[in-house]
């Protein structure tokens, strides 16, 4: 089968989002064209179908077209006559930092002070997702979205801890987080490209039941923080 013709992975996909967005930054593309490019990078299926939205471009590395020779030995993979060694390398969870919150990269499990079963990822790629009701909130969530619709309501949600950590990684998504009146929010670690990120609501210490940690990078997209619709009139007429 060609390289060309070869089936493609989401990180492949989000390779070829990053390659797009310096391609913005320099000028080669408008955001017009970044948008559509993104569309049908988002959509392939094959490395010919993801290189084809990188071809006009200088400068810029296409995912490799070459397809490397199958091993002499299939069950014993050999090199020059003899077996490969065994890998003797275990990955490490990062170190954390004491004062600081783990910020786990996104789509990897979650290690450190929370642990690996003790977090949310909400994934969303051009789709409308939404988090509300009953639903029950770990200490650490990740949202890694892709030109989509996203809302996360914390208003009748359960708890486990007071701070509540949220990694973002987006591209040109509407994300909005919703908190209850007493809740409080920093999204003074979110990186906002092309895009925006609004606080609405309480951004102090934390005090009431709820803290909101968000970081993270936003590109070409939006994240707000806000009180449910109607808080402001309910306010006004003292309910």
């Amino acid at each position: 089968m060609e390289a060309r013709n070869l089936r493609v992975s989401d990180a492949e996909r989000e390779h070829v989002g990053e390659l797009l967005q310096k391609a913005v930054g320099q000028g080669m593309l408008s955001l017009g064209e970044f948008t559509e490019r993104m569309d049908t990078a988002l959509a392939a299926k094959t490395r010919g179908e993801l290189n084809s939205v990188l071809a006009d471009l200088p400068g810029i590395t296409l995912i490799s077209d070459y397809d490397p020779p199958a091993y002499p030995n299939a069950g014993q993979p050999m090199y020059q006559g003899q077996p490969y060694p065994a890998p003797t390398y275990q990955p490490q969870p990062p170190p954390v930092h004491p004062s600081l919150p783990y910020r786990a990269p996104v789509g990897a499990p979650v290690v450190g002070n929370y642990g690996t079963a003790n977090a949310a990822v909400i994934r969303g790629r051009m789709a409308t997702v939404t988090r509300n009701g009953a639903w029950i909130v770990p200490p650490s969530v990740v949202v890694d979205t892709r030109m989509s619709s996203v809302t996360i309501d914390f208003t009748r949600a359960v708890m486990q801890t007071q701070v509540v950590n949220i990694s973002i990684d987006d591209y040109a998504s509407s994300i909005s987080l919703i908190v209850p009146e007493e809740a409080t929010v920093d999204m003074n670690g979110v990186e906002a490209v092309g895009g925006s990120a609004s606080n609405k609501v309480r951004s102090g210490p934390q005090m009431g039941p709820l803290h909101l940690v968000v970081h993270g990078k936003v590109r070409f997209g939006s994240v707000t923080a806000k009180h449910p619709f109607g808080t402001a009139i309910r306010k006004m007429f003292g309910s």
